[in-house]
């Protein structure tokens, strides 16, 4: 699908990478992973024709399209919601165009045993396939359908682009990628304006997608739950590994400790070896045998241990002043902008020491209540903030209202006083801004910098709230985890507004859903919380629809029903023990069926790792070879992916 052959990038003196050779295959979805700047986006970049490398060449079939996302774009402003989505089927718009022309000219023409005729008929016929795959017959269905997966609802869809944030602005660019249904899909950092359900919607859409799909993202759920190979782009070379993102740092670490032992186990050798030549080689009889050791030496392939760029954030926050039992009490709050209730009716309480997430679509009030509780926003209601609690607050956007013309030290300087003035060098290091980097003007600063500087300052004070608002946006997996730490560790309070599950996962002990009429409370981690909100869409599908699935207890009881004369429905004991039969028939056949998908899975995933070993064998010249390894890989992928979903149904109808 995409070869890559050679590819370098060259900054003045800088190299960012070099010899990079990659190739992604039919309806593959690759994690793209790295270090903020390794070199990500510049990859996609020159994918996607942005961008010319250095050197290298970059290879896709003839025809082949190619969507790409990137972080930041350009919109039609003037154009409706509506309006700019469906100009993703420009090329459908055409085609008809073309349609009617050759409709037009077969009717014209009489010359039924020309070459010419040939080759309208065969147009034809190639233009009505191109049309019915990019699902013309379908558009205005499919544009509502992606929108509103992405969040948007049907009164949106009439308002002008101008009238959105750049986050929804994007939405509509990724609904554009998805309806226009290219061959190759770069997306880099999708999730970043998009909430949880909106998030949920892609992962399941992209795997539908026929698309071949190479995704950049610091969402490590997105990730594991989306892709099924990862690329890592590290300064040495790049790493290449058949998993999740999860498995393959799992395989790293493995490969970097198996090198490790490997090394040790030559070295040992050699110094072995260097140690009977210099006992032998002054020996006569022994010269000969002392020179063929050296020559061994001399052929030996040393091995290399990957080194590994092990700078990490290094940071805990400064210990909570304590503070009164009830840090934050809410009454009755509402907020309106221009007459539209944002949300209306809500109670809030949060205890010292918490730690609380507020989720919901976006939109729904979130960050206007952080910001209500900071006083940065009039509200309606009472609102009290508890004896003694002082609140550290980074915003949404706090990243960007940075001063540009500061330095990284000078932005840190400015708001620091008393001793701790005197650590601010310290304190950079350890948000990795060292040496000549704390000299650096904020303006040149990539996003993920950005982020550590805005958070390095909440250091500077000892807080007893934090209030944070997307405070993973622009950081690396790494620094998440590090920032996660940080505030598991934190003995204060804590409220954060993120989408990110991986990074709510085990942080909070409640969540709140900000919902347009208060707030909804769920006990425990983001992981209970979803549990229970795909519970209520079932038990809320099942009611519309008329549906009534027995709960365990109640087929406990229906099964006891069966050592009665008649149960409740008036079905006599024969005919329940019937139906107990087939039922036990039915469940042996589930579990026959279960074990027998179990062999298959196996055998398919065996029959993969063997493609991925002929496919890496293969050189790059033999295209046609690497085509045809290509198709087989797609056919057996699909197989696989195939049992693995009737096995998941069945083991859950069997649970």
């Amino acid at each position: 699908m995409l070869s890559i052959s050679n590819i370098a990038v060259h900054f003045g003196q800088r190299t960012l990478f070099e010899n990079l050779d990659l190739f992604i295959g039919l309806r593959e979805r690759v994690g793209l992973v790295g270090r903020n700047g390794a070199g990500k986006s510049t990859l996609l970049k020159i994918i996607a024709g942005v961008n010319p490398p250095s050197t290298g060449t970059v290879t896709m079939p003839k025809g082949s399209k190619v969507g790409y996302l990137p972080q930041e774009m350009d919109h039609n402003e003037d154009a409706t919601i509506l309006e700019e989505a469906s100009s993703a089927f420009i090329e459908v718009q055409d085609l008809e165009t073309r349609l009617e022309q050759i409709t037009k000219e077969l009717g014209e023409r009489t010359d039924y045993e020309s070459i010419e005729y040939g080759r309208l008929i065969e147009e034809l016929t190639t233009t009505n396939e191109r049309i019915d795959i990019l699902g013309g017959a379908s558009q205005e269905e499919q544009v509502q359908r992606i929108l509103q997966g992405l969040g948007f609802v049907p009164e949106d869809m009439g308002r002008k682009m101008s009238e959105f944030s750049g986050g929804w602005k994007m939405r509509v660019e990724l609904a554009k990628l998805l309806l226009a249904s290219p061959e190759l899909l770069l997306l880099d950092e999708p999730t970043n304006h998009l909430d949880l359900e909106s998030i949920e919607w892609l992962e399941g859409f992209l795997l539908q997608s026929s698309s071949s799909i190479l995704l950049i993202s610091h969402d490590r759920a997105f990730l594991d739950n989306l892709t099924t190979r990862t690329i890592e782009i590290t300064p040495i070379k790049l790493f290449d590994f058949k998993s999740s993102f999860t498995k393959y740092q799992v395989w790293r670490e493995e490969e970097r400790m198996r090198q490790e032992q490997a090394y040790k186990n030559q070295q040992k050798y050699i110094e072995d070896t260097e140690v009977l030549i210099n006992k032998f080689r002054a020996k006569k009889n022994k010269a000969a045998f002392a020179q063929s050791l050296i020559k061994k030496l001399d052929k030996l392939e040393r091995i290399e241990v990957d080194a590994m760029d092990k700078a990490d954030i290094r940071f805990r926050f400064p210990s909570a002043p304590r503070s009164g039992k009830v840090s934050i009490e809410a009454s009755n709050l509402s907020k309106s902008y221009d007459g539209k209730p944002v949300f209306e009716g809500l109670d809030f309480i949060l205890a010292r020491q918490q730690k609380v997430a507020l989720v919901g679509k976006n939109g729904a009030g979130k960050t206007t209540l952080t910001r209500i509780f900071m006083g940065l926003a009039s509200h309606s209601g009472d609102l009290t903030i508890g004896h003694n609690v002082d609140i550290g607050y980074y915003a949404q956007n706090q990243a960007e209202e940075l001063d540009g013309e500061l330095t990284v030290y000078e932005t840190l300087d400015d708001v620091a006083v008393g001793e701790i003035r005197k650590r601010l060098r310290s304190i950079l290091g350890a948000f990795l801004f060292s040496g000549e980097d704390a000299d650096k003007k904020v303006k040149v600063l990539s996003g993920g910098e950005k982020a550590r500087l805005a958070l390095c300052k909440l250091l500077l004070h000892p807080y007893n709230l934090l209030i944070l608002d997307e405070p993973t946006n622009h950081l690396d997996i790494r620094a998440k985890g590090v920032l996660k730490e940080a505030l598991q560790a934190f003995d204060g309070t804590l409220i954060v507004v993120s989408h990110d599950r991986d990074f709510l996962n085990s942080l909070t002990e409640l969540v709140y859903e900000v919902k347009p009429n208060g707030l909804k409370q769920y006990i425990g981690d983001i992981k209970q919380f979803l549990h229970e909100k795909h519970a209520n869409s079932i038990r809320a599908y099942e009611s519309e629809k008329g549906v009534n699935i027995p709960t365990p207890q109640a087929k406990h009881t229906s099964e006891k029903r069966v050592n009665t004369n008649k149960n409740n429905d008036g079905i006599s004991n024969k005919e329940s023990y019937r139906a107990r039969k087939e039922l036990e028939r039915q469940e042996r056949k589930d579990q026959n069926r279960f074990k027998k998908l179990e062999g298959i899975i196996s055998e398919k995933e065996t029959a993969l790792k063997s493609l991925d070993a002929e496919i890496a064998a293969l050189g790059t010249d033999d295209r046609a070879k690497m085509t045809e390894l290509s198709y087989q890989y797609e056919t057996v992928q699909n197989e696989l992916s195939n049992a693995m979903e009737e096995w998941s149904l069945l083991g859950e109808k069997l649970i």
